[in-house]
């Protein structure tokens, strides 16, 4: 199992984009931009399920088949992991993930110029909640 460093930490830290990718039973891969996610541990990442409907499938279908890669466009710097992946829709660490997804919209809110967009984003932010945690266990 390889371990997340700190110059990997920083990098996912910094990243603006992530992407998720898995494969079904028959092998056909599936990728999926991530809005929220954050190093867990040193071996550990936690990414949101907010719309995933096709990625869940593939998880549960092949949990042992998922790669994740983030991007830092300012520092042209970038990280790629490959592991396992399980998904929590319960417990403590569903409840980082609930917490992760609204304080990413809080933040996102500040991005949008529009008054009109900034109003709706706050109405729904109490509500704002994913359907899952997925947990990907980082081997390489």
């Amino acid at each position: 199992m390889v371990k997340i460093t700190d110059d990997m930490r920083e990098i996912v830290g910094r990243a603006k984009g992530w992407a998720l990718a898995t494969v079904d039973k028959e092998g056909i891969p599936n990728v999926v931009p991530i809005g929220n996610a954050k190093v867990l541990s040193d071996t550990e990442i936690l990414l949101t399920d907010n719309f995933m409907n096709k990625t869940v499938e593939n998880i549960k279908a092949n949990p042992d088949k998922v790669a994740v890669s983030a991007w830092d466009w300012e520092t042209v710097q970038g990280c790629q992991f490959k592991g396992t992946a399980r998904i929590e829709t319960s417990g403590e660490i569903f409840e980082e993930a609930v917490h992760l997804a609204r304080s990413k919209a809080k933040a996102r809110m500040t991005l949008l110029e529009a008054p009109r967009a900034r109003a709706e984003l706050v109405a729904r932010i109490p509500r704002i909640g994913p359907k899952g945690a997925v947990i990907i266990t980082v081997q390489s």
